[in-house]
């Protein structure tokens, strides 16, 4: 399902970049800005009867705001902005190196810890991402690079902002409430935008409606619904896939043919995520695997059969870790208590056997 979920994500985000340069024509980077999460916004609410979503707590409105602000108002406003004169294929290469940034904020927030094979990849994700920033052979970096960069950042501190929420809520929840709190953020920008709708053509009209019921609507699902599955760091470093999808549109779509300093920057890029993804393997294969349907697989794992909204699938491996650290549980307090138990338990279980 997660993985199933992130190829969802990679299509629909790899080809808003190309729909971005076509709304471009059309809007203002702010005007873009605003319509986009309106047009999310109001995709979200006409089927929140149907997704039959809650309300969040008081004690998480403000990491809510603070999502909407970081992943739709900001990034936005910043990636946007950064397009007006960054080709699409090479603003995506940019904006993947946010899974650098998210692996870097994970361990600093969340704890998840970097092995030096990852800290070599972001060294040499941060070298491609700079050779991209250096455009058209100047030693001057480029500021609209640098703000699609700065949109990477944005990007990155959604993802680990997110992330607990999604421990307590629905994907669809957590981000419909963030995509309502962005677009509430960014209306304060969004002066003539109605204007340029009416004067707008067909064409850019379109790419402004798939930009916020496909990208955005669907696409913050889809990501959601992988994030609440996977670790943070884990699950962003499988966007370096995004530049693939957008390079393959804009050049049919657009004309834009990447040159070789982009190229260049942009397999940098990939590789430094790759090196980061390859360091997250191993401790992938030790992690327990969380499945929210109440179906045992493996065997009987004896109290983790009775929980009521997840259970671990695998703890071989954690033996000698702590178990708090790795129990992954979408459940209440008590669901909670009963999965570490039964985790040390299955661990102990494993050192007899040793």
């Amino acid at each position: 399902m997660p993985y199933a979920a992130i190829a969802v994500t990679v299509l629909l985000w790899g080809s808003a970049f190309p729909a971005i340069a076509v709304a471009l024509r059309a809007f203002t980077p702010a005007q873009l800005s605003v319509l986009r999460l309106a047009v999310a916004s109001a995709a979200l609410g006409i089927a929140a009867p149907l997704l039959r979503l809650g309300r969040p707590a008081a004690r998480d409105l403000w990491r809510i705001a603070l999502a909407g602000l970081t992943g739709m108002t900001l990034y936005q406003l910043l990636l946007n902005g950064g397009q007006r004169t960054v080709p699409a294929g090479t603003a995506s290469l940019l904006v993947a190196t946010a899974p650098i940034g998210t692996a870097l904020l994970a361990r600093a927030v969340l704890g998840e810890r970097l092995r030096p094979r990852q800290w070599a990849g972001t060294g040499v994700a941060f070298c491609g991402a700079a050779l991209l920033a250096l455009r058209d052979g100047g030693l001057q970096v480029d500021g609209a690079a640098v703000a699609v960069l700065a949109a990477a950042g944005c990007q990155a501190a959604f993802f680990v902002v997110q992330k607990p929420l999604l421990d307590r809520y629905r994907a669809v929840e957590v981000t419909a409430w963030a995509m309502w709190a962005g677009t509430a953020l960014a209306l304060p920008f969004g002066g003539g935008a109605l204007g340029a709708v009416a004067a707008a053509t067909p064409g850019e009209l379109a790419a402004l409606a798939w930009l916020g019921v496909g990208a955005s609507a669907a696409g913050f699902i889809a990501w959601a619904v992988a994030l609440a599955r996977l670790p943070a760091g884990a699950g962003a470093n499988a966007l370096f896939l995004v530049p693939c999808v957008a390079l393959a549109v804009a050049w049919p779509l657009l004309g834009e043919v990447p040159g070789p300093p982009a190229l260049a920057g942009g397999a940098l890029c990939l590789v430094g995520v790759g090196l980061v993804r390859s360091g997250q393997g191993r401790q992938d294969r030790g992690a327990p695997v969380v499945k929210d349907d109440g179906g045992a697989q493996g065997g009987d794992l004896g109290p983790l059969g009775d929980a009521d909204q997840g259970e671990v699938l695998e703890v071989a491996g954690v033996a000698d870790t702590d178990m708090d650290q790795h129990v992954l549980v979408a459940g209440d307090d008590e669901d909670l208590q009963r999965l570490r138990q039964a985790g040390h338990e299955v661990a102990e279980a494993v050192d007899r056997g040793a």
